[in-house]
């Protein structure tokens, strides 16, 4: 191959790189709505094994996601609803926000009860079922308590409409009428020993994972609570929504990307200078390092549509690793001196390049067949990555370097040398195998306090005072945050409504008991048809005679024209399910009903809150057919212990794979020493993190499959690049080291990310190759280091 046709060759890949670039900024910055994906839900894998119940779980995720809860709080009374007006006033004028309630159109709460006037007899709460089916029922002692109770300030009917009270004590137990927030001025209202809070809710014009967005109702949120602060002295705001949690992980992955991606390219520019002594050598590795991230991200995108946060930040990790092909190159020509010619460079790096491309590839193929969104788009993006900077040392590094360059610098590899020789005296000999024998039993007391923990809440770390106002604002408004929930599924709308009536009989013990506060629930507003007319005939017998019940309403004190209506009244209709969402009252809580197809059968969700345990929870379902607790959070941190199980079978698989590939390129007899590097320093990674406490999850074990193929990456270049440098003993030891010190630079810096994810990735890749660095000396006989 002549040196015209190596140019031709990089021409070539420079042209397709530089369309691969174009492509990447377009998918980045050329369209109206950025790839990058904040939803941290999105990165969560399918759980449940009923689909429904997975549509159902991001139903209600989503179902508040673009909108954002306000409490403006104040001691003076009138001040927080005079905050509260200018709050609202404030960002109604912005164009991010689609809606913005704070005021409430004038209307009367009798508009609350109207509509369930002809359905008042078939509406009956359960202590007065209970009344009603006591022999000794007096309906006119009845009528004298409802005469006699105090006055209704809330939700309320009509006496003349309703004398027993039978449909006031329904309404009472109405989410609107238990609702601490209450109007007042026409304002959502709550009151608290420290003062007054106000409720304002905003509706985005668009998505809350949307970087404009974000940005824009962030700013103008910003400027209003300045403002309100200013003109009403003593006046704070609580927020909570997806906008500020969605934000805030942005934030944190963008400060993550800068730190690590500015603290690895300075380290590994100054590694490379100090050990390179050009800055040709530091510009071509970065180059090369820069395609293979380019190329990762428009693969990615193009691939899955998005790119998460997740990928990003381990993007900018990555470089410490794609950086590892054309130190190998580089360290070739160093070390070749005058007698370097590039395509006899290219053919003496290329087995140790595919071998490292091969075991890499195969770590990241392992971590792909997690069924988990950012791990499989993680893989994908490192695979693409490796592949596309080591593409470039075959395809671009050997026209670019034509002509001889200096030694590596002499400090480094007598350095190197040093520790080449005192690693390998030490596993050669006796005294070897005594230390050998020692090292392991350190080990074991690590190992022996190893153990898990699956939660998949360890993904992520919120901010605390983003939970702290959610709590409170939970608190004062009686919010539920609706993460876990009943799915209740049925042939039929009504069969689904009683489904829910036997499980909230159940719920309501749970409340009395003091486990739980509260449920949402469908049936609670709707009773079924069937629970209907059993409230029906319960009141039958009272209707039986109107002469009789006229009288009791007449010796009340009723008036004649009052007591006709109420008796031609009777027996009413029923309260149908369908009918009742089209109403103005069932907005808020349309999103409860799934559904009815015929087909497929009638879903709807149950809501509990508070913040009972999972097994709680999970007992008042129990042999309830077509009752299924959906939680979430749970079912992901299942999903993360099963395969976190699976991954020590999977490393198991990998080291069995990578085996016959050793054996065959170096015999079997060196095949264990080769290996051994990787393999050891998997061990003692392992007993160091029992050592720490650190509980092992799902990611610990993806991060041991990459020190498997990072380290047997190691023990490859120092094996094939031993022979080339018999004049210079220790000098491929020293590019090994460089490349483990530019991926420790990169990967360990995760183990400081705001993820927790990530910090587990980053604390066990900087054990691992560390340890492995150390060790991979052995993978190399005795004799070579001195020869």
């Amino acid at each position: 191959m002549t040196q015209r046709s190596l140019r031709l060759r990089a021409g070539w890949f420079v042209a397709i790189a530089l369309l691969i670039a174009l492509l990447c900024a377009w998918l980045l910055l050329g369209r109206e709505r950025s790839p990058i994906q904040t939803d941290l839900l999105a990165m969560l894998p399918a759980t449940e094994r009923n689909p429904l119940a997975e549509v159902a779980a991001q139903r209600l995720a989503h179902a508040n996601g673009d909108r954002v809860m306000l409490l403006v709080a104040n001691a003076d009374d009138d001040h927080a609803k005079a905050a509260a007006r200018e709050l609202g006033q404030v960002l109604a004028k912005d164009g991010v926000f689609a809606s913005v309630t704070a005021e409430l159109p004038p209307f009367d709460l009798q508009q609350l009860v109207t509509p369930y006037l002809a359905h008042r007899f078939a509406l009956l709460t359960d202590a007065d079922r209970q009344t009603l089916e006591q022999p000794g029922y007096d309906p006119q002692q009845a009528l004298a308590q409802r005469i006699n109770e105090p006055f209704v300030t809330g939700v309320g009917t009509h006496l003349q409409d309703d004398p027993f009270g039978w449909l006031q004590h329904w309404l009472e137990q109405q989410p609107w009428s238990r609702s601490p927030l209450l109007p007042e001025d026409n304002l959502l209202t709550a009151h608290r020993d420290d003062g007054s809070y106000v409720l304002v809710t905003a509706t985005l014009n668009g998505s809350s994972y949307d970087d404009a967005i974000q940005r824009r109702a962030l700013s103008a949120l910003n400027q209003a609570e300045t403002a309100i602060e200013h003109d009403h002295p003593g006046t704070h705001m609580l927020r909570t929504g997806a906008l500020f949690y969605a934000a805030s992980a942005r934030s944190d992955a963008e400060r993550d990307v800068h730190r690590v991606g500015l603290i690895s390219t300075l380290g590994i520019a100054l590694l490379l200078l100090a050990v390179f002594r050009s800055p040709w050598p530091l510009l071509l590795a970065f180059l090369s390092t820069a395609i293979g991230i380019v190329a990762a991200t428009t693969v990615s995108v193009l691939v899955f549509g998005q790119i998460y946060l997740l990928t990003l930040v381990f993007g900018a990790a990555l470089l410490g690793e794609a950086v590892d092909y054309s130190i190998q190159y580089l360290t070739a020509r160093a070390n070749a001196g005058e007698a370097w010619e590039p395509r006899g460079g290219l053919r003496q790096v290329r087995p140790a390049l595919l071998l490292a491309l091969g075991t890499s590839l195969l770590g990241y193929a392992l971590l792909g067949l997690v069924p988990f969104p950012a791990l499989r788009q993680m893989a994908c993006f490192a695979m693409v990555g490796m592949v596309a900077a080591c593409l470039s040392v075959f395809f671009l590094l050997p026209a670019l370097l034509p002509r001889p360059a200096k030694p590596l610098s002499a400090a480094s590899v007598r350095l190197a040398l040093f520790l080449q020789r005192a690693i390998t005296s030490f596993v050669s000999g006796w005294h070897g195998k005594v230390l050998a024998l020692l090292t392991l039993l350190l080990a074991v007391p690590g190992w022996w306090q190893l153990h898990h923990d699956d939660d998949v809440h360890l993904l992520i770390s919120p901010p605390a005072q983003l939970v702290a106002q959610e709590k409170q604002i939970r608190d004062i408004t009686g919010v539920g945050n609706g993460t876990q929930f009943y799915l209740v599924q049925g042939d039929n709308e009504d069969q689904v409504l009683q489904r829910e009536e036997a499980l909230e009989k159940r719920l309501q013990a749970m409340t009395d008991a003091q486990h739980l506060q509260g449920w949402l629930g469908l049936a609670g507003m709707v009773p079924s048809l069937q629970r209907q007319q059993a409230n029906q005939a319960l009141l039958a017998p009272l209707f039986a005679q109107p002469d009789r019940m006229r009288q009791w309403l007449h010796g009340a004190g009723f008036r004649d024209a009052d007591i006709d209506r109420f008796i031609q009244a009777w027996p009413g209709t029923p309260l149908v399910l369908r009918d009742w969402l089209k109403t103005a009252v069932a907005t808020p809580f349309r999103y409860l009903w799934m559904g009815d197809n015929g087909q497929h059968g009638a879903a709807s969700l149950v809501l509990p809150q508070g913040d009972a345990s999972g097994d709680l929870l999970k007992q008042a379902a129990k042999d309830l057919p077509g009752v299924t607790l959906v939680d979430k959070a749970a079912g992901v941190s299942d999903l993360f212990g099963r395969y976190r199980r699976y991954a020590s079978i999977w490393l198991l698989a990998a080291i069995l794979l990578i085996v016959p590939v050793f054996g065959w390129r170096y015999g079997w007899r060196s095949m264990p020493r080769v290996l051994a590097p990787p393999v050891l320093g998997i061990g003692f990674t392992l007993a160091a993190l029992g050592y720490l406490h650190h509980p092992l999850t799902l990611f610990h074990w993806m991060a041991l499959m990459l020190v498997l193929g990072v380290g047997a990456n190691y023990a490859v270049f120092l094996r094939e690049g031993e022979p080339y440098v018999a004049h210079r003993p220790g000098a491929m030891y020293a590019s090994v080291l460089l490349s483990a010190i530019t991926a420790l630079l990169s990967f360990g810096l995760l183990a400081w990310s705001s993820m927790p994810a990530l910090r587990d990735f980053g604390l066990t890749l900087l054990l691992g190759i560390g340890f492995t660095a150390l060790l991979v000396p052995a993978s190399v006989p005795a004799r070579n280091p001195s020869s």
